[in-house]
């Protein structure tokens, strides 16, 4: 299949030396640039948060839910707070 691509010309040109260089085509060193790249972008692993909860269960013990006030006390209890 035939397409138009842009190419910024100092990079066209360093392909085409390579390609005389090698005894190839520019068609085949593209051909393989773009495989190379889409090779890449496969292998890339998505990003996973590791898990880092703790054991237990919620709140400690004698502490509601949504209560910061009782939560600040507690963390600052004997501390001077």
């Amino acid at each position: 299949m035939k397409t138009t691509v842009e190419i910024p010309e100092p990079l066209l040109n360093e392909a085409k030396a390579v390609a005389a260089r090698e005894g190839t085509t520019l068609r085949a060193i593209l051909e393989e640039a773009l495989r190379e790249a889409l090779k890449r972008r496969r292998k890339k692993k998505r990003f996973k948060m590791r898990d880092a909860s703790v054991p237990g269960k919620g709140l400690a013990e004698g502490i509601s839910e949504g209560s910061w006030e009782q939560i600040r006390d507690l963390a600052y209890k004997g501390r001077g707070g």
